[in-house]
């Protein structure tokens, strides 16, 4: 079984994170931050990863710190349930319809981290979600989970409808990407790295 837990203890935050690999979409998540906790239901959900998370943030201050660490801690586990990464198909790509809005996330667990993120224009705010955090937690979820992330709203209008289209493209293209391929042997990669 590929699954991890972190344990991330700061002056902003306190995380408890476990993370399924091969899990079936369970989820079980408490950010302080409503519309965070269902983006990462759904991650895991469309992910097939199982998600235990519970973060006592200083959400008074506001969002930042939570959803940033939790991006970081996130990663930190996908790095580490991956292991040596042998047998991985390594690259994921996902396009996502939500009724008028159109997203794309592709993505390669290449040990180069680097985010790209287009997200157009949307409301500040998703209930107490700021939607400025999007892309920051993107940043730190891939920085620490070590891969190339491009994350994409082709076309919508509806801020609730972009931030989920995003979120459930990322779990379906993470899928895709740690995947077991009973063809590939060893690192895919003619580098023999990632």
């Amino acid at each position: 079984m590929r699954s991890a837990t972190v344990t991330r203890n700061t002056a902003e935050t306190k995380i408890r994170l476990a993370l399924n690999l091969d899990g079936s979409g369970q989820a079980k998540i408490s950010s302080g931050i409503g519309f965070f906790d269902h983006m990462l239901t759904l991650f895991a959900h469309h992910g097939c990863l199982d998600l235990e998370l519970q973060c006592d943030g200083d959400i008074k201050v506001d969002g930042h710190h939570t959803v940033e660490d939790i991006g970081i801690a996130l990663g930190q586990a996908v790095q580490e349930a991956l292991g040596d990464k042998k047998g991985i198909r390594r690259y994921g790509s996902f396009f996502l319809p939500m009724d008028e809005t159109l997203a794309l996330v592709a993505l390669d667990i290449s040990g180069r981290p680097f985010l790209v993120y287009e997200g157009g224009s949307m409301a500040p705010l998703i209930g107490e979600y700021d939607t400025e955090l999007t892309p920051e937690f993107l940043r730190a979820f891939a920085v620490n989970a070590g891969i190339t992330l491009h994350a994409k709203i082709l076309y919508g209008a509806n801020s609730h409808h972009k931030v989920e289209a995003l979120f459930k493209a990322l779990g379906h293209a993470l899928r895709e990407a740690v995947e077991k391929d009973p063809r590939v042997d060893g690192i895919p990669s003619t580098k023999g790295v990632l």
